[in-house]
């Protein structure tokens, strides 16, 4: 079955404390080169038959109204995963 992802991010101009914690456990464990993180948040919404340009824009208004809070933080990405694609799997 096929897949919308939906990736939301804080808003630039938002502090992130996961994010700064995150990059500051990275270089105590070993990861050196990366000079800052941001944590967000990735939706799958599975759809059952083919994703039609109605059912991808009702993502996208799901993603601006309910899946995301608009004040603080941003819709970076909502796309179609084709079907058998591994990203996401585990």
């Amino acid at each position: 079955m096929p897949r919308i992802v939906v990736d939301v991010m804080p808003k630039p101009e938002i502090l992130d404390p996961q994010g700064k914690a995150i990059a500051g456990a990275l270089p105590r464990l070993g990861f050196t080169g990366f000079s800052g993180v941001r944590q967000g948040k990735r939706f799958e919404l599975t759809v059952d038959g083919e994703v039609t340009e109605e059912l991808l824009e009702q993502a996208r208004t799901a993603a601006a109204t309910l899946l995301s809070n608009p004040v603080i933080e941003d819709v970076t990405r909502v796309e179609v995963l084709p079907e058998g694609s591994a990203e996401g799997e585990q």
